[in-house]
């Protein structure tokens, strides 16, 4: 039997759907995701810590669950909101419905909103907190008091998680909500990976002597995370350095950069951006609710910006051979057009 169930925006708009997922209620950040496939990693994606997502793309599971396709070992939505949910799959690797696999999670979801305009609001007005309950919501002070804190503390291993041949060009992969495929792209390509959690010591990775040092994606705010910032400080110039999404938030605010939040982010997989020294353009995937601030950088030099906003998506830094990217070059689902960005940190390592 169906159940209704209610999302309550911050500003008071209420849209009306039927429960899916888990049966409870909750409350967290509102924001929409832009990309036609991909729901899979988006459910397992540890950047979406403490967000209520909702996908634009109006139908919602049609390839099932695939487990080879996650992105971490569990979701780490807080809820999820799409148009049409499919309960009869069709794909030769599904292991089940996507119903089942939220429920398996404790995910509460809500199908049957109009999710156009839902994105709409979210994209005037900016991105806000929101409630699923099964009854309208009235607690608008509890709602607007929400913060997403703790963020990497909550989704990092607290293990040494190692991948590959030993032997092989060795990275150290700090963890600080790190998607599965940038560990796979460098072992793929001939790579011994070693993954380890958001606070370890950066005498401890140097004294590993790697080849490499990757800084991972992650959610929440960058700033909080002074801890790591300073360590990163004690690696910067040290080692090859390649950080993506969160990892080149913080290595930007160890230089002595600013980053702030955006009016609704970026999140999906048909972000453009432009490489300032050829002119080209890439079409990449994204999952980002805060920027490097541009103006604030006090060394490296800005590699790439979003076609669309002109916001930073890129900073080199060749006097402590280090680069840092705000998409995703290891993109699943998504473009591969800047999967080159891998292959360009392997080179500096050999070097």
């Amino acid at each position: 039997m169906k159940k209704k169930a209610y999302v309550t925006l911050e500003n008071g708009k209420v849209f009306e759907g039927w429960s899916f997922g888990a049966e409870r209620e909750t409350v967290g950040e509102l924001v929409f995701t832009t990309g036609m496939t991909g729901y899979l990693e988006t459910l397992t994606d540890p950047s979406y810590f403490g967000q209520i997502v909702t996908q634009t793309f109006p139908l919602i599971g049609n390839y099932g669950v695939i487990p080879p396709d996650f992105e971490s070992r569990k979701s780490w939505v807080t809820a999820y909101i799409v148009r049409e949910k499919c309960d009869a799959p069709s794909n030769f690797r599904s292991e089940g419905a996507l119903e089942g696999y939220l429920k398996q999670q404790g995910v509460p979801a809500v199908y049957g909103v109009d999710t156009r305009e839902l994105t709409r609001t979210v994209r005037e007005a900016g991105v806000m907190n929101a409630a699923i309950s099964f009854k309208p919501f009235t607690d608008f002070e509890a709602l607007r008091a929400y913060r997403v804190k703790d963020a990497v503390k909550s989704v990092t291993s607290e293990e040494i998680r190692e991948y590959g041949v030993r032997g092989n060009t060795e990275v150290v992969l700090y963890d600080f909500g790190a998607k599965a495929n940038i560990e796979r792209e460098l072992v793929n390509r001939g790579c011994h990976v070693t993954v380890v959690p958001a606070n370890f010591p950066a005498e401890e990775v140097l004294a590993r002597d790697p080849a490499g040092i990757m800084l991972a994606n992650g959610p929440g705010d960058p700033a909080e995370n002074t801890e790591i910032i300073e360590n990163i400080k004690k690696l910067a110039g040290r080692k090859p350095i390649f950080g993506i999404c969160l990892g080149h938030q913080l290595f930007a605010l160890a230089m002595g950069g600013q980053t702030r939040k955006m009016k609704y982010g970026h999140r999906g997989a048909n972000q453009p951006v432009k490489e300032l020294k050829t002119g080209r353009v890439f079409i990449t995937s994204q999952n980002h609710g805060y920027e490097v601030v541009s103006e604030s950088l006090k060394c490296g030099t800005l590699s790439f910006v979003n076609a669309n906003d002109g916001t930073c998506e890129g900073v080199d830094y060749p006097e402590l051979d280090a680069t840092t990217v705000q998409f995703h070059p290891e993109a699943c689902s998504g473009p591969r057009d800047a999967n080159f960005l891998f292959e360009n940190f392997i080179e500096r390592m050999r070097r």
